[in-house]
């Protein structure tokens, strides 16, 4: 059974005041009507075999017991864990710049729950594409829900701020029965898996958004629609500010304080968690964010980034870390990431 909790918490106050190209990849499947038959045919050359194994294999995965998916999970994880990848040096050094108090054993400590909380995500992308209701509706408990309510009573639609948590995916999936959003998604560079996530996407949600079109997003909540929306990585484009996350400047994207001014939406802040001993997920929903826009888009951001931030010191090992969120950096700084892959510090 779902269970839905009122929150007592009083709204963020932040203080007053006064196109990424797509690649070519990508623009293939634009093309393909979703609601047309699947264009199998595209798909039957021998270099694209090796990812219709592994969609076969998360077909199966989403079909099994919840404890079972959660053990493959883990296993998983553990994989991840012993083959050496870049992208688990990136997450080591993205932990030691940002809880700098903890020491190097207990960094590594969350560095290993973290790669397990990866492992697990890859079953949960499964279970939020293929899954039946039925089997999802006993994992989720849902606080706040009436924030989100309150909020589209203003019918001006709603941003739901969130942020990059290795189980976003299984997030959006568990909160479309009670509350239908539209979704800000990215293109993935191998075309077959993109197809069958924005197919996924299309089916599940009410509507899938590139992140790219802001005129998209403009209409969705000209529309009254609740909105997905995550601006927690790296961004170098127009409207990108340094602001603090976890006291070290990160290159941000600027669009939310815009795109609120624009449309008059408000912004409610929209997070979950993977319980313990597989208890299934807390989703969260917080109150609006007061006094946003401010009219100052650097105050705004770093409003944003304050308000991730102590989310994910929750459960920090469920952040998605193997991301280079300081890859771009003030001028003068030094680079700090490699691109080596089979070396670690």
């Amino acid at each position: 059974m779902l269970i839905i909790h009122a929150t007592e918490a009083t709204g963020h106050l932040c203080p007053s005041s006064g196109s990424r190209k797509i690649s070519e990849i990508s623009k293939k499947t634009d093309d393909v009507k979703l609601h047309e038959p699947f264009p199998i045919s595209q798909f039957l050359s021998p270099r694209h075999w090796p990812t219709w194994l592994v969609l076969g294999l998360m077909w199966l995965v989403a079909k099994l017991p919840y404890s079972v998916q959660m053990g493959i999970g883990h296993f998983l994880g553990w994989i991840l864990w012993v083959i050496p990848l870049k992208n688990r040096k990136t997450a080591r050094i993205n932990l030691r710049l940002c809880f700098p108090e903890l020491n190097e054993k207990a960094r590594e400590k969350l560095l290993r729950q973290h790669i397990d909380s990866l492992g697990k995500s890859m079953v949960e992308i499964a279970m939020a594409w293929w899954s039946s209701d039925s089997h999802l509706a006993s994992l989720a408990k849902v606080d706040g829900l009436e924030h989100a309510q309150k909020a589209l009573a203003k019918d001006k639609g709603i941003i739901l701020l969130s942020a990059h948590f290795t189980h976003l995916e299984i997030g959006g999936r568990l909160l479309q029965p009670h509350l239908p959003i539209d979704v800000v998604y990215r293109h993935m560079t191998n075309p077959l898996f993109d197809l069958v996530m924005r197919r996924a996407r299309e089916r599940l949600f009410h509507k899938a958004i590139h992140r790219d079109d802001i005129r998209g997003l403009l209409r969705s909540l000209k529309d009254k629609a609740p909105v997905w929306y995550a601006p927690d990585q790296n961004y170098r484009g127009k409207g990108s500010v340094f602001v603090n996350f976890f006291n070290i400047p990160a290159a941000s994207n600027s669009a939310t304080s815009r795109i609120t001014k624009m449309s008059g939406a408000p912004v409610v802040p929209f997070f979950q968690y993977r319980l313990p001993n597989n208890q299934g997920y807390q989703l969260e929903i917080l109150p609006e964010i007061e006094n946003f826009p401010s009219g100052d888009p650097v105050q705004d951001t770093q409003c944003i980034s304050d308000i991730i931030e102590k989310q994910i010191r929750k459960t920090p090992e469920q952040y998605l870390w193997v991301q280079r969120r300081f890859r771009d950096r003030p001028s003068g700084e030094n680079y700090l990431y490699s691109d080596r892959y089979f070396i670690f510090p």
